[in-house]
């Protein structure tokens, strides 16, 4: 039933690959296939690292209503853009090297989450939620800050960090996909291997403590495994705080399942879908009339506030 379900998804995506890659081409190949394709892997690397970082964080809480960016990421990130606009200035910003740029941005917020982490790794409690609550308070902490920036900065630099501070779906700099192709690999081997782990995990601490899962020990790393995906995409194309919910949510409703081996290949099947399919309608079919980040967003929240009202907290 679940190969059945997987197949039919991975046709769907298929066929949307072809229609992104082929809608509205004219016949310059020589210009499409490289403009397109590589436009099209950066959509599917930001599909996995959200999808995944999103089923794995929500196996780690038990609770299908929160995302990795309660973490503070998002607002990490905005940090970040809105310190080296002080710094540099708009022009100096725009000049700085993409590669330069990507490491800064993973770096910080690698930093931040081993920060962050390390409470629960020296913690003999071992408390998972007052974590997510430190997470919580320094995300609300670096979005003041990166306000307070905003209000002393050139309006015309103000200008440079809005257009840094939301989700990019059509503007990706092909030249970070290599780099960022290497870490999701990497991540992805990790994972894969961790599922049937990942599989006791999702029973609970007491449960996977008894079954002789070090609980502790790959908490935390799968963790800093999260930490890597959410970096990853977030400096990609910016923070997408919902689009995980979303995904997260469709794939639960439609594989039934707690077992990691399907959820992982379906929760990447359906996020690509999402993506591959909704930006070629939005960018080869409707001329870019609507951005599809708005959208993306705003379909995250109304799962969420459905998941908030019916109280399931798996």
């Amino acid at each position: 039933m679940y190969a059945k379900k997987l197949i039919i998804m991975l046709g769907g995506l298929l066929v949307s690959m072809a229609l992104f890659m082929t809608v509205n081409s004219s016949g310059n190949w020589d210009f499409v296939l490289p403009f397109r394709g590589g436009k099209l892997l950066a959509l599917l690397l930001v599909a996995y690292a959200i999808s995944i970082s999103t089923v794995l964080f929500q196996t780690l809480t038990a609770n299908r209503i929160l995302t990795p960016y309660i973490m503070g990421f998002d607002s990490l990130y905005l940090l970040i853009q809105s310190a080296m606009v002080l710094l540099l200035g708009g022009l100096g910003y725009a000049m700085l090297d993409p590669s330069f740029k990507f490491s800064i941005e993973i770096g910080i917020m690698l930093i931040a989450s081993v920060l962050i982490f390390s409470s629960l790794l020296f913690s003999n409690a071992g408390d998972l939620y007052r974590m997510i609550l430190v997470g919580v308070i320094l995300g609300v902490l670096f979005r003041s800050l990166a306000s307070f920036i905003q209000r002393i900065i050139d309006p015309d630099d103000f200008a440079v960090v809005q257009n840094a501070s939301f989700a990019q779906f059509n503007i990706v700099n092909t030249s970070l996909l290599q780099i960022s192709l290497l870490l999701i690999v990497g991540v992805s081997m990790v994972v894969w291997r961790l599922r049937h782990v990942l599989d006791v995990m999702a029973l609970g601490r007491e449960h996977a403590i008894n079954l002789g899962v070090p609980y502790r020990r790959f908490n935390v790393l799968v963790l800093f495994l999260i930490a890597i995906l959410v970096s990853v995409s977030t400096a990609l194309v910016g923070p997408v705080s919902f689009f995980g919910l979303l995904v997260s949510g469709i794939t639960y409703v439609l594989m039934k399942t707690h077992r990691h081996a399907v959820l992982i290949p379906a929760a990447f099947l359906v996020g690509a879908l999402c993506l591959v399919s909704g930006q070629m309608l939005f960018e080869h079919v409707l001329g870019m009339k609507a951005v599809l980040s708005v959208v993306v967003e705003f379909l995250g929240g109304i799962v969420f506030l459905v998941f908030l009202l019916k109280r399931k907290t798996l």
